[in-house]
């Protein structure tokens, strides 16, 4: 799976390079096997960010792009997205993707994270729980678990206090927004197909086996 990960990573024209950061031998080597440039990091982060950062700070990259190794499908259009969405905004310094949610057995899902933003595309809160609650009819929008830091805040990432609300929902960005930092959301309409439970396989196996590619063009940088 990471393969592909690592494969369609490599075609967005925005990155200069894709390493995959790993505290797994196993991983590294397999990694390597496929030619993938591997960084091996502490077994001990809290995170998928905290990971990043330990990589990050062994490179000079001003902008750095975490993608996560159980998207297989991700498409490359996607991360290019959440990449012009921090670079339009000097001021910005963490940005991601959201969704609108269409499949309906989603919204309940606590594996499908939610996400509200402001009117100027700036997160408010995530949840695995339905949100927002609504007494009419709403429109649902899921989080695509990409991430793109300036340089300054991932490698300051792992000092940042880990607020309640981190601990309740099991939410890494929420980090960022429990210490007032915004993070910009841009819309896309990359579906994902993220491994976040067994049952998943299955699915990942059979859409890659057909072939199947997401189509998503950049829509709004926020």
């Amino acid at each position: 799976m990471i393969q592909h990960v690592w494969e369609r990573a490599v075609q967005a024209s925005c990155l200069s390079e894709v390493l995959i950061a790993t505290d797994d031998a196993r991983i590294a080597e397999a990694a390597a096997g496929f030619g993938a440039r591997v960084a091996m990091t502490r077994a001990d982060h809290e995170s998928g960010t905290d990971r990043a950062a330990e990589a990050a700070a062994a490179t000079d990259a001003e902008v750095i792009v975490n993608i996560q190794g159980d998207e297989p499908l991700i498409d490359p259009a996607a991360i290019q997205t959440a990449v012009l969405t921090l670079l339009d905004d000097e001021n910005c310094q963490m940005a991601t993707l959201k969704k609108r949610i269409s499949r309906p057995e989603e919204i309940a899902n606590p594996n499908v994270v939610k996400v509200v933003t402001s009117l100027d595309g700036r997160a408010l809160y995530f949840s695995r729980s339905l949100l927002p609650y609504a007494r009419g009819q709403a429109f649902y929008f899921k989080h695509i678990g990409l991430y793109v830091y300036r340089r300054s805040l991932l490698l300051g990432y792992s000092r940042l206090c880990r607020g309640p609300l981190e601990a309740a929902e099991r939410l890494e960005q929420l980090r960022a927004l429990e210490n007032g930092i915004s993070i910009r959301v841009a819309e896309t309409d990359y579906e994902t197909l993220g491994v976040d439970a067994p049952e998943d396989i299955a699915a990942a196996e059979a859409a890659l086996a057909s072939g199947l590619t997401s189509s998503s063009p950049l829509l709004h940088h926020g």
